[in-house]
């Protein structure tokens, strides 16, 4: 049972969400179909609040789940792409050294002296995703995508802590600053390596697995609207012949709506052995999956029959 007090109720979130199911059905206004789990989760990290981190093989949808969920709030996604060697410049913010040079010159130009406190104060501040997320004014909370954690290191792992636990950072030249509406947080990992137990505490958990081919076929649907229920269900089908295979990266939802789009850009009314020849490089992007497949006969991934 939900209550209508508390952070949440203030920025109207209460109303627009009152349930896991209702969160299935905002998102599926929004264009993105989540299963329960998956709506549970993200209701939870509304209206706890809480962050939330999404993991699954790369192409389920992880991203997508942060994006529509922006939508349905009606609030600013601000995404940070993690890479390795990322830090504090690029993820929280940085000094406008050019501005600060002109101020420098102004000054002098004019006769004034110009102290390390003026140079270094929030006209010279330039914010990225992580304090713009902070300090974003409301009414409803910004939602913070923090994409591929599991490409950084382990010390902005680290880094992270202080936003994670206490909707907070600290700038050592101006202090530590605390957001007034924190911001809703998904954290994806395709788990090419291990997350550490710190961050994880901090954060509601959530896998996302391959979806059903039902389902899959209604994403497709959903997202190549030009393909036939025949064309969706063969793609479907042929992505999950394709998963069976040991392939360096088996091809996700993403490669499965792509592939629609390609055969349906290039006219093809079915999935046979020529068309998945003449299209397959839109649903797997190593040479070595991609020798695995033909090996295993093109005519298998688009009927599963051996040698048809």
């Amino acid at each position: 049972m939900t209550t209508d007090t508390g952070p949440a109720a203030a920025d109207g979130l209460v109303d627009l969400i009152p349930s896991p199911q209702a969160v299935v059905d905002k998102l599926d206004e929004a264009g993105y179909l989540a299963d329960e789990g998956l709506a549970t989760a993200l209701f939870c990290a509304v209206r706890l609040p809480q962050a939330l981190l999404l993991e699954g093989e790369a192409g389920v949808g992880k991203t997508e789940a942060a994006k529509a969920i922006a939508r349905v709030l009606g609030t600013p996604l601000l995404r940070l792409q993690c890479y390795e060697g990322i830090d504090a410049s690029e993820a929280l913010y940085e000094w406008n050294y050019p501005r600060q040079l002109l101020g420098i010159r102004v000054a002098e130009a004019a006769g004034h002296q110009v102290s390390e406190a003026d140079l270094f104060g929030r006209d010279y501040l330039v914010g990225r995703p992580l304090l713009q997320a902070l300090e974003h004014p409301g009414p409803r909370p910004a939602v913070l995508l923090i994409d591929e954690v599991d490409r950084a290191d382990d010390e902005f792992e680290a880094f992270l802590l202080e936003l994670l636990a206490e909707a907070s950072v600290t700038i050592p030249e101006l202090g530590t600053i605390r957001a007034t509406h924190p911001p809703i947080v998904v954290l994806t990992s395709n788990r090419t390596r291990d997350l550490h137990d710190a961050l994880k505490r901090r954060c509601l958990y959530h896998w996302i697995d391959y979806p059903s081919l039902d389902r899959t076929v209604s994403i497709i649907r959903r997202r190549a609207p030009a393909s036939t229920v025949r064309m969706a269900t063969e793609v479907a089908a042929a992505v999950g012949r394709l998963r069976t295979l040991d392939l360096q990266k088996p091809p996700g939802v993403a490669e499965a709506i792509n592939w629609a789009l390609a055969l349906d850009l290039l006219g093809w009314a079915g999935l046979d052995g020529a068309a998945v020849g003449a299209t397959i490089g839109s649903a797997l992007k190593y040479r070595e999956d991609l020798e695995v497949a033909q090996e295993q006969g093109f005519s298998w991934v688009a009927t599963g029959a051996i040698g048809g």
